[in-house]
């Protein structure tokens, strides 16, 4: 491997460590901060449309579905459980305005437009096998631009949810879900029923 290819590899398994308010304070491997723990900055991408329309109507957003992903069961941890669209961490140097979009095309092989982030918050999961997820998660909403076309690697399955359902599966079936999942649709939920109040 040449000394680009080397460096690049380096450079995307450095996580952004931070303090409570999300100011960077190091960085540290993937592996090295889900082994301590270690908080680190996160993003969770929810995916939306509106039936009927191109782009989400948000002066009337009725009717708008989320797009749920399930893990592949090769991912290293919570493997076939249910979550949103798309989660990872920004790299070393990298802004979530530029790691968003490239890992939604990664991972679902889509573009994506009309981008808002909605909300932040700080969660801790320890998993049976030692590692521990501890991550100043931020949550986007976007809309899906060309085909998705999702990895196998990191995905098995998709779905499109309408809101009323996805509510009802997170309140009866909290364990088909990821840790972070409740949190993350539970607050894009609540930016669409905002939304909705808002309509004359």
């Amino acid at each position: 491997m040449n000394e680009n290819l080397q460096r690049d590899a380096a450079r995307e398994d450095q996580l952004i460590l931070v303090d409570a308010l999300d100011r960077q304070v190091d960085i540290a491997t993937k592996e090295r901060a889900h082994r301590e723990g270690l908080l680190h900055r996160a993003f969770s991408v929810v995916l939306v449309r509106q039936p009927g329309n191109d782009s989400v109507d948000w002066d009337r957003p009725a009717e708008v579905e989320f797009l749920l992903t399930k893990r592949a069961a090769c991912k290293y941890h919570s493997g076939g459980l249910w979550t949103n669209s798309c989660c990872s961490h920004p790299r070393a140097g990298e802004t979530l305005e530029e790691a968003v979009p490239r890992r939604v095309r990664e991972e679902l092989g889509a573009g994506i437009a009309r981008v808002q982030e909605i909300d932040s918050f700080m969660y801790r999961a320890p998993f049976p096998d030692g590692l521990c997820e501890y991550e100043y998660d931020h949550v986007f909403l976007a809309e899906c631009v060309g085909s998705l076309t999702p990895d196998p690697a990191e995905v098995d399955e998709m779905r499109w949810v309408a809101a009323g359902d996805l509510a009802a599966e997170l309140t009866d079936h909290p364990e088909r879900f990821t840790a972070w999942a409740y949190t993350v649709l539970a607050k894009a939920l609540a930016h669409v029923e905002r939304a909705l109040q808002r309509m004359p």
